[in-house]
C-alpha cells in the first residue's frame, strides 16, 4: 500500500519500497546456507514477517517465487518445507545469482566444471566456422581486458566471463548461448579465488589467444585444442581452490574471496 504524504495541502501517494526482491533472496540464502536444510520447516509466516519486518502478504509472495523455483513447497495446514536440492532449477540464472561465495556448492561447480568439458570444444569448433569478424574483434577486445588486468583481479575476471559468453554466442546456435550465460556464476567464483597468481594469470591469457588465432585461421581443430587447454586449467584451478578453501577441521567453504 502506497504511503500518503501532504504537500501544499494536496496528499500525494509515494510508492511502496520493492522490498520482494530483498525478502526474496534473503530467504533463499538461507536455504542455500543451510541454515533451513533439505527437509527442514520453515518458520510460519508471521514469524517470518517480523524476522525480516515485512507483512505477510510479502512473505507469501516471496514464498512462491521460491516455490516456483523448486526451493520450498508450501502445504495447506503444514506449512513450508524445503525441497530436495535434486528438486532446485539449479540452472535458472535467477537461482544462480541467489548464491553466495559462502553458499556455492563445490558439486555445483564440479558439475558444471564437466559442462563445459562436454560442450564448450564443440562450441569454439563451431564458432571457427561462424564466427563474423565483428565477432572476433569483440573476442580480442575482451582478451585484451585480460593481459591488461594487471593486478585487478576483478576486471580479469570480468574480462575472461566476457569472453566466454561472446565465444558461446559466436556459435550461433541458441541453445548453447543460453547454456553459456550459466557457467558466469562458476566462472566467477573459481577464478575470484584462483586468479591471484600472476603466474596464472598469464598462462590464462596465452592460452585465450590461441582461440582468437584458431578462429582468425578458421581452423577447428586448432580451436578445440585450445580449448581443451583452458579447460585443463580450469579444473586445475578448481582443485586449487578447494585445497585454499578447505579449513583446518576439513570444512568446505569454495567460494569465499581471499
Amino acid at each position: 500500500m502506497a504511503a500518503l504524504v501532504e504537500v501544499e495541502g494536496t496528499a500525494l501517494k509515494l510508492p511502496r519500497p520493492r522490498v520482494l526482491p530483498n525478502v526474496v533472496r534473503a530467504i533463499a540464502s538461507d536455504v542455500l546456507s543451510r541454515r533451513y536444510p533439505p527437509g527442514a520447516m520453515l518458520p510460519r509466516e508471521s514469524d517470518l514477517g517480523t524476522e525480516y519486518g515485512v507483512s505477510r502478504t510479502v512473505i507469501r509472495e516471496a514464498l512462491k517465487v521460491l516455490a516456483a523455483k523448486g526451493l520450498v513447497l508450501s502445504r495447506p495446514r503444514v506449512g513450508t518445507i524445503v525441497c530436495d536440492r535434486n528438486k532446485w532449477s539449479i540452472i535458472d540464472p535467477q537461482v544462480l545469482a541467489w548464491y553466495t561465495p559462502d553458499t556455492i556448492d563445490p558439486q555445483l561447480l564440479d558439475a558444471i566444471l564437466e559442462t563445459r568439458r562436454a560442450i564448450e570444444p564443440l562450441v569454439v569448433e563451431l564458432a571457427a566456422t561462424r564466427a563474423t569478424l565483428r565477432e572476433i574483434a569483440d573476442l580480442e577486445t575482451a582478451w585484451k581486458g585480460m593481459a591488461a588486468a594487471g593486478a585487478t583481479v576483478e576486471l580479469f575476471v570480468r574480462s575472461d566471463t566476457a569472453f566466454h559468453q561472446l565465444l558461446y554466442g559466436a556459435c550461433h546456435n541458441p541453445i548453447f548461448r543460453q547454456i553459456g550465460g550459466l557457467i558466469e556464476t562458476a566462472l566467477n567464483f573459481t577464478q575470484e579465488a584462483t586468479a591471484n597468481s600472476v603466474d596464472r594469470r598469464d598462462e590464462a591469457v596465452k592460452a585465450h589467444f590461441g582461440i582468437i588465432e584458431a578462429l582468425r585461421m578458421r581452423d577447428g581443430a586448432a580451436a578445440r585444442e585450445a580449448t581443451n587447454k583452458i579447460l585443463d586449467m580450469a579444473a586445475r584451478d578448481l582443485e586449487r581452490a578447494k585445497i585454499h578453501k578447505t579449513g583446518l577441521n576439513g570444512h568446505m567453504n569454495l567460494g569465499a574471496r581471499p
